[in-house]
This record gives C-alpha cells, structure tokens and sequence, in this order.
C-alpha cells in the first residue's frame, strides 16, 4: 500500500511539474524613475515588477558623466557581464545618438557605463532595504535574487524605456 501511494504521489508530482507553464521571457522593459520600479513587459503588458535603486540625483536625464544621473529614453540592452562587482549586470546602450549630440552641444562627455545590476557581494545582505537610498552613479539597482531572475528573463537586444 506504501509503495502504491509513492508511485502516485511521484507520478502526480512529475505531472505537475511538467504542466508548469515555463515563464515568459520580456520582450522590453519599462523603468518609472519616479515609481522607482522597473516593469519587465510581454506584448505591452508587465508581468514581473521589481522596486529599484538609482543614482543620488534622480531627477532629470542623465546629460553628461558624473551627474549621478539615470538617464530617460528609449535605449537596448546590449551586453551583460556575469563577473560584475554588482553580482551580475545587464549592459544599457547609453549614450544614444541623442544624448550624444546633446553632450557634444554642451562640450561635456556624455558618459556610460549604465547598467542593470545587483548588490556588491559584502553588501548583499541589506537586500530589498537598499531601495531605501538611491546609492548608484546613475545605474538601475536589484537585489541579487531578483537581478538572477532579470538575467534569465531578460536576452540581450530587449528594448528598454527609462521615464521620468
């Protein structure tokens, strides 16, 4: 009787399993600055949604290196780096051609290294608490769970839009 149960019990198991829908992968991502979320999106609707951390002055676009700033536009991600201080990274194809022109017209440079990224490993601990304090130079903060789980969600080539 033992035996008879376990074999329904495993054959309901692997059944369950295998009729687990896999999840979507995104097809753009939306980041709200001011929401302080980032919204992974499939046909235009979002299905995972993640609280962030930004660079210390928020507001506005990022116009020129060392203004602390995320940048807002419409941009692709473009690389990842699996060996990043930040635990994993996503690459944003900051600058456009856009911001660009803009830097250039100021006679500033414009900047890049933005990225998508988790915590330092001696700061990995703090976990969602580091939401409470924008600490980047203008990067898009996770948690590392979350940032493992944008990695797998998120091919290189996703479109990204970062809005005020």
């Amino acid at each position: 009787m033992i035996r008879r149960t376990l074999v329904v019990l495993l054959l309901f198991t692997a059944t369950s399993l295998a009729s687990d829908k896999p999840i979507a992968k995104a097809d753009s991502i939306l980041v709200l600055k001011n929401e302080r979320v980032l919204q992974l999106l499939k046909d235009g609707k979002p299905f995972k949604s993640y609280k962030i951390a930004l660079g210390p002055t928020p507001a506005g676009a990022k116009t020129q290196q060392g203004d602390n700033k995320t940048p807002e536009g419409k941009y692709v991600i473009d690389s990842r780096n699996p060996q990043s201080a930040y635990h994993l990274s996503l690459h944003v194809s900051y600058p456009n051609a856009r911001d660009v022109a803009s830097a250039k017209a100021k006679h500033v440079s414009p900047g890049g290294d933005i990225f998508i990224h988790g915590l330092p490993k001696q700061y990995a601990y703090v976990g969602a608490a580091h939401t409470l304090h924008d600490w980047t130079l203008g990067c898009i903060a996770v948690t590392n769970p979350e940032i493992e789980e944008i990695w797998r969600l998120v091919p290189n080539g996703t479109p990204i839009e970062i809005r005020p």
